[in-house]
């Protein structure tokens, strides 16, 4: 047995078995990295021969420091592995062992290959990815992701509760679409209590502190509906992932090795305006289940601090689909993506219940990667709309049927009035450019099939067409209007507002017309839109404009 040892000690590890980086041993490094300080140091175990190139790849990726490995003989050989959460700054006045000074060449390795230190690590060739040996196995064999949590029986609950009273909402409200800027104090204890390292008493009491000061600006600014700013949630969707049963959040990097074509994915990662290590992802490992609340403590939070109505949102269960099904991942528990979707329209059926029954006057479905099915092309949204990966898809008029189905039974019995479906083009990146385009036309029997009572689309920014392709939309259904592009705001006025609602109603009538914006200020926690201070004056603009329209069109509320 070799007597290499690494340079420094580990502050943690664990033995990965034989699991390679695309069956398992991903999730395992994600659970006890998390927890660590940065630049704290993991050891990581595998008899797995491919995790000698397949784990440097993913330390470049994440920027994780790959600090030092070597291979240990013996009956079987281990591969051992030391990785710095982030960055490695050796500890000053510290020298490394002297039995890792000469670390001996792994088997694989070239002959003259440096030794394994960081900078060798991080240009050594051999540690180049090797996507045709992954597209091989793939086809050889359907690998499934191994359990690496404890699989526990999903609850289901024997009935679901009776909507509660709630008011109604008004012609011509302003509401705020959703998210709204963290302050940096709830973006650090956000990624703490994320990775493990706050406790629920810190993030739920700066988690308060923060929905404090979102709602206050909303009601400065005169809002009729306001949101709790999303300030719990890293992001729009994925964060269910956390909170239901037999599902856990990784980095969207660690999916590297689930992907067909790691490479395309990389340069999709690399593109994103939001870093990729930020952005979590859920991996389902076990039938879904939902045994505590998704939202609806956001919205009683929110209620208990504001005299005003709240709407809540929650991610639809087709963007849900697409996000979770991962092959390799999710089919551990499913057959198959339909499969999935039945679980997971139960569960968001649910939290809606639960969410009216609390006495929320509006419950809004977010809905984004509809556009995706449209007008998204392969890097151009494709695999990684919205900053999230999507799963593969069918052809548009099958996949549009899919998402029609799953949203219908999902809405399906609750009172309409009460539950929206927004819809936009994506909301990652302030440059226009980027987002996709095209209109609504398509869609609108899909709006026509759901039971949802409100339209929440963004309609300001010129990539979503005319306002004319919503002609054949039921008469029932309002349509919230977004007067104004949160992604190029800094001129407008109350007169543009006006304007552009005014063409709304022309083509609605005022009773059918609420105003918001596109889409959120802050959709993904660490790369906002907007700031407060400019997310607030357009909805003071809004509020503004409202006022006006009312006394206009006769529309003022009892």
């Amino acid at each position: 047995m070799s007597t290499t040892a690494h340079p420094y000690p580990p502050t943690a590890g664990f033995d990965g078995g034989h699991l390679d980086c695309g069956n398992g041993l991903l999730l395992m490094i994600r659970q006890h990295i998390d927890p660590l300080e940065p630049g704290q140091l993991l050891e990581i175990l595998s008899r797995d021969s491919t995790v000698e190139v397949d784990l440097p790849s993913w330390c470049r990726l994440t920027k994780n420091d790959l600090v030092h490995w070597y291979v240990e003989d013996g009956e079987e050989k281990i591969w051992r592995f030391l990785v710095s959460k982030g960055p490695f700054t050796p500890p000053e006045g510290e020298e490394p062992s002297d039995a890792a000074a000469t670390p001996e060449t792994p088997a694989t390795t070239t002959a003259d290959a440096a030794p394994a230190t960081p900078a060798a690590a991080q240009n050594d060739e051999a540690a180049q990815p090797a996507p045709r040996r992954k597209k091989q196995r793939k086809r050889l064999a359907k690998e499934q992701m191994a359990i690496t949590q404890e699989v526990v029986t999903p609850h289901i609950p024997d009935a679901l509760p009776e909507p509660a009273p709630a008011p109604a909402i008004a012609p011509l409200s302003v509401l705020t679409m959703g998210s709204w800027p963290r302050p940096r104090w709830m973006l650090r204890t956000l990624h703490e209590h994320l990775e493990g390292r706050a406790d629920e008493a810190q993030f739920a009491a700066d988690a308060e502190d923060a929905v404090r000061l979102a709602i206050a600006a909303q009601e400065r600014a005169g809002v009729d509906l306001v949101t709790d700013g999303e300030q719990r949630r890293d992001n729009y969707s994925s964060f269910v992932g956390g909170l239901l049963q037999n599902c856990q959040l990784i980095p969207i990097t660690d999916l590297l090795p689930y992907v067909d074509d790691p490479e395309e994915f990389r340069r999709e990662l690399d593109a994103l305006d939001v870093p990729a290590g930020e952005v979590r992802h859920p991996a389902v490992f076990g039938p879904l289940g939902r045994d505590k609340p998704l939202v609806r403590h956001e919205y009683e939070a929110a209620a208990e601090i504001s005299s005003r109505p709240v709407k809540v949102c929650l991610p639809g269960p087709y963007l849900l689909t697409r996000t979770m099904w991962m092959e390799c991942i999710s089919d551990r528990a499913y057959d198959d993506r339909e499969q999935l979707a039945e679980d997971i329209v139960r569960v968001l059926r649910e939290e809606i219940a639960d969410l009216l029954a609390a006495g929320a006057p509006l419950v809004q479905i977010d809905e984004p990667v509809l556009t995706e099915v449209l007008y998204g092309q392969v890097g151009e949204g494709g695999r990684t709309f919205m900053c999230g990966a999507l799963g593969d898809r069918g052809d548009t008029i099958a996949e549009l049927a899919f998402a029609q189905e799953l949203i219908t039974r999902v809405t399906d019995g609750f009172p309409a009035e009460r539950l929206a479906l927004h819809v936009c083009r994506g909301n990652w990146t302030r440059d226009e450019s980027a987002a996709l385009a095209g209109d609504y036309g398509p869609l609108v029997p899909l709006f026509r099939a759901a039971n949802v009572g409100t339209l929440v689309l963004e309609l300001c920014t010129p990539r979503a067409g005319e306002l004319s392709a919503l002609r054949g939309i039921r008469e029932d259904q309002r349509v919230c209007v977004g007067v104004v592009n949160q992604k190029d705001s800094e001129a407008d006025t109350v007169e543009d507002v006006l304007e552009r609602a005014e063409k709304a109603i022309a083509v609605f009538g005022p009773e059918r017309v609420l105003l918001s914006t596109d889409c959120g200020f802050a959709t993904f926690a660490d790369n906002p839109i907007d700031d407060a201070r400019e997310a607030e004056r357009v909805l003071g603009l809004m509020a503004q404009a409202r006022d006006v329209l009312r006394e206009r069109h006769g529309a003022v509320p009892d």
